[in-house]
């Protein structure tokens, strides 16, 4: 959520297209070489309500136009059949409490029941009733005392699936939590701290598997690949590289190379023999990649994956102050995505993640 600044914007004057892409539908329609890059325009739940009752768009509209105009995309933290918190982009009705609605689309047997794709469920326990107040980027959350029915072992994914679903929002970057009015200093099932606030720092599905002392290490967040063939989706996993390390961007390259760990589940495209053959160099918010030729993968010369490219822009762009990609082999600016086209441009975050219905 950039921090990638991966808080995208996701409300236009007018919202894009209501229809899913099937199969391997991971990010929004593409422009030209670049993945569409976020819009600038962010509706929060108390920007809608200055807007009440003003018509940006002056042209009658109706029959699809209308439906499109009247949704949003918006991203859900779901559970896949793994346990992973997953972002899901559904086109959810208008409204002018965003913030609260993307939760309440997160409360098992709620209105997103019929909108889940196959193997994922909602997170939030069953009759959760809540509400959302935004100030100086802190979203407070007061829930309902159903909040309290869940399974223990679920405590985390419930603490990232709120906080990474909140934060998508521009104006949200730190999440309070509240139980009937009272602040919640930690769940109130197993007892997970929360402390003050909650933030994208705090990390998404952790692995913490290859780390013997967590104390001498720092979070840095990567993309793998989750679901079956031709149903594949990003997942995004927390990891621990040590403090000495002091370039996360070679830390984010070395983590997507070394791939998941074999347990979960999830899979991975780079060629383990992929290198960096100098320092990334960062620009105005560009990082300029220069690998080996390792990086094409199985494809031909000059030709990259698209999950590769995929996942190296998701997760460089979670670091903050990195907004687009610029990959080189050799030192030349040579590389096709799998399509044929020209990768001339840098390549910038999608305005979407995982848009397709599986």
């Amino acid at each position: 959520m950039a921090k990638i600044n991966y808080k995208t914007a996701l409300v236009s004057t007018v919202a894009a297209s209501a229809m899913f892409l099937s199969g391997c539908g991971l990010f929004g329609t593409e422009k030209k070489e670049q993945i569409d890059p976020p819009k600038e325009v962010t509706i929060t739940d108390e920007e809608m309500e200055q807007t009440e009752g003003t018509n940006p768009v002056d042209k009658e509209t109706t029959g699809e136009e209308a439906a499109v105009e009247s949704t949003l995309k918006t991203e859900l933290y779901l559970m896949d059949k793994n346990g992973l918190v997953v972002p899901q982009t559904l086109d959810l009705p208008k409204t002018e409490s965003v913030a609260t609605q993307a939760l309440e689309y997160l409360v098992q047997n709620g209105p997103v029941t019929e909108m889940l794709p196959n193997g994922f469920k909602a997170v939030l326990p069953a009759d959760t009733k809540l509400s959302v107040s935004v100030k100086e980027k802190v979203a407070t959350v007061d829930f309902s005392k159903e909040f309290k029915d869940y399974q223990a072992e679920d405590e985390l994914k419930i603490l990232q699936s709120i906080t990474w679903t909140l934060t998508q929002f521009d104006t949200i970057e730190k999440v309070k939590l509240q139980l009937n009015g009272h602040p919640l200093e930690e769940m109130p099932v197993n007892g997970t701290p929360i402390g003050e606030e909650l933030t994208r720092k705090d990390g998404i599905n952790l692995d913490t598997s290859h780390v013997a002392d967590i104390t001498n290490t720092k979070p840095v967040t990567v993309y793998y690949i989750g679901g079956e063939t031709d149903s594949y989706y990003f997942v995004p996993v927390t990891k621990r590289v040590s403090n000495k390390t002091e370039n996360d961007i070679d830390a984010v390259i070395s983590e997507l190379v070394k791939g998941p760990n074999v347990a979960s589940n999830l899979l991975n495209e780079f060629n383990p023999d992929v290198k960096l053959l100098e320092e990334p160099k960062v620009e105005d918010g560009k990082v300029t990649l220069n690998f080996n030729e390792s990086i094409y993968g199985s494809f031909e010369e000059k030709i990259i994956s698209k999950n590769v490219l995929d996942s190296l822009v998701l997760s460089l762009t979670e670091q903050n102050g990195i907004e687009s990609v610029v990959i080189t082999v050799n030192g030349k600016a040579e590389l096709m995505s799998e399509d044929g086209k020209k990768l001339t441009e840098p390549v910038t975050r999608p305005e979407n993640v995982n848009t397709g219905s599986f």
